[in-house]
């Protein structure tokens, strides 16, 4: 083999997992956020979320695209293991018309394919046009690459050393080993397929070489949900579990069959065509296994909660519940405005579950101050100020990343609403010092005045119980009851500030037990101001979008 060949196979691969590249770019503008609504809609199903997975799949020609958003869409709470374990069996199906299409020939058709792509994304200005043209350029520059592929190894059916090394994969666990080697490197089993079919159509390998290492790709696809899954939370890593188990089950009922059957023997005398051999064992191993498992789903939930169990106690370490940073250093791209999007969201509502508890426990302290409850609240105090910071910290290396405008206008708002939640903490843990200050030097408030703070800590509970909501749409629905509960707040923060100062007056309390009860209403004022603050970032983030989709919608027509 030639030092041009090998350049020109470097090439084609390139071009190839460029092409791919493009097509999954290409429907994440094309669907954007929508992916979330489709995927909760149509996974709840097993059949509806095997199709989902294998459409979406087939679109973008990669498993591994469709597996990384299903870890990240885990990870965000967006889908649940059970309804990942379907769409991950389509994503499997769904990467064998990659090998369909190949051995249909198709790569004659590529540079009109590519043609017609280019003219809509250069000629049409459009924001949709734009990306089916780059779906459709993309298909074509992967079938180009293809081509420049098959050229480059046809000196390889002449080199006695590489046919030596050919011949040594009808050792099932070689080939298996070669198999996943290869397509965890160029992470993508459709390329690694093509690669295969390449070879078959230089005439340098049939369908008994080639068998073992097409098993052993179905493992070394799962190396991006693998990567994919690090620093995501413990459901996320489940689903690669899932996928992986599913991947070595089939190989193992794989092997036995090709071993024990002329299996290799029916699928050759299928066709002559050695490339759409390839390609049928390939289908037929996806769907074959897909149909085994389609049963057993649940149980293969089971299993991943056995390799992978809850962990139990605490270690001390702070961590973040929903945030993972990892999906944007991702190569796939497909629906991550969505997830960043919604994994902020549950990171902010986490971080408001903690606001809210020491907001309570605020006035419990008031009421009967216990050192080991103020503790308690000072180490929640730390965990809120760590969420902001890594709120901060995601939402600035989200908003610098290629995601789509609409996603990324409404990321740049949360890090408004953490400093909002971050603010709420900070009275919270003011008014338990002046509780603390108050215990330490034996001062009580009147029963009188007592009452009145528990009406403001009550109204300020109140309305942050009211931002938890389940999705930030809804929103929405609440910002008016929201401004209510505020302006109530406001109004019973001067009458009760008028109160104590007739109490004041009429020498009812000190002067020193005046000026804290005065701060503390501050603080509880100050909380509804912050809480209000929140509800309208939120909502504005729904403006935003609306305005986005009216923009979309008049460049469609």
């Amino acid at each position: 083999m030639e030092l041009t060949n090998f350049f020109s196979l470097l090439g084609g691969l390139a071009l190839f997992l460029y092409g791919m590249n493009m097509m999954s770019d290409g429907l994440e503008l094309a669907a954007g956020d929508r992916m979330k609504t489709i995927l909760e809609k149509l996974t709840t199903n097993r059949f509806l979320g095997i199709g989902v997975g294998a459409l979406i799949t087939a679109v973008i020609q990669s498993s591994s695209a469709t597996t990384v958003m299903v870890v990240g869409f885990v990870n965000a709470g967006l889908m649940n293991l059970q309804n990942a374990v379907w769409v991950i069996m389509g994503a499997n199906v769904g990467t064998t018309i990659t090998g369909q299409l190949i051995a249909l020939n198709i790569t004659e058709f590529a540079p009109i394919i590519a043609f017609i792509g280019v003219a809509l994304i250069a000629f049409v200005k459009n924001t949709k046009t734009d990306a089916i043209g780059q779906v459709i350029a993309g298909l074509g520059i992967l079938f180009m690459g293809m081509e420049m592929m098959s050229s480059a190894m046809v000196p390889l059916r002449d080199s006695e050393v590489f046919v030596s090394l050919v011949s040594s994969f009808e050792n099932p666990l070689i080939g298996i080993i070669v198999g996943a080697l290869f397509t965890a490197v160029i992470q993508s089993s459709s390329a690694s397929v093509g690669v295969m079919q390449a070879l078959a159509v230089s005439g340098v390998i049939g369908l008994p070489q080639a068998v073992y290492v097409l098993f052993g790709q179905n493992i070394g696809t799962c190396i991006t949900s693998v990567l994919a899954s690090i620093g995501a939370n413990r459901n996320a890593k489940r689903a690669t579990v899932i996928h992986l188990s599913f991947n070595i089950i089939g190989i193992v009922i794989f092997v036995v069959l090709s071993m024990v059957t002329p299996f290799v023997s029916i699928m050759e005398s299928l066709t002559p065509n050695v490339s759409a051999q390839i390609a049928n064992v390939h289908t037929v191993f996806n769907i074959a296994t897909t149909l085994l498992l389609l049963p057993i789903g649940k149980q293969l939930v089971n299993l991943s909660y056995l390799i992978l169990p809850e962990r139990k106690g605490e270690d001390g370490r702070m961590d973040t519940e929903y945030l993972d940073k990892s999906i944007f250093t991702s190569e796939y791209r497909l629906g991550v405005g969505t997830i960043a999007n919604t994994q902020l969201f549950n990171e902010m509502q986490n971080m408001l579950n903690v606001a809210l508890d020491n907001v309570r426990k605020s006035f419990e302290l008031i009421a009967e101050f216990k050192e080991e409850k103020y503790e308690k609240l000072l180490k929640n105090e730390d965990y809120i100020n760590y969420l902001n910071k890594e709120i901060v910290d995601y939402t600035t290396i989200a908003i610098s990343s290629d995601i789509p405008q609409d996603s990324a206008a409404g990321i740049a708002i949360f890090m408004k609403c953490s400093a909002d939640l971050e603010r709420i903490g900070d009275h919270a843990v003011n008014i338990a010092q002046r509780a603390q200050l108050l215990d330490k030097e034996d001062r009580h408030f009147s029963k009188e005045a007592l009452n009145e703070i528990n009406v403001m800590s009550s109204l300020c509970t109140h309305i942050l119980e009211e931002l938890k909501i389940m999705n930030y749409v809804d929103f929405k629905h609440i910002i008016d009851k929201v401004d209510v509960i505020e302006e109530s707040i406001d109004k019973t923060h001067n009458e009760f500030s008028v109160n104590q100062l007739i109490r004041l007056r009429n020498k009812e309390c000190s002067t020193e037990n005046s000026v804290v009860f005065t701060k503390i209403l501050t603080d509880y004022e100050r909380i509804g101001d912050h809480s209000l603050n929140i509800a309208q970032s939120i909502y504005k983030i729904n403006e935003v979008r609306s305005a986005m989709k009216m923009v979309e919608a008049q460049e469609m027509n």
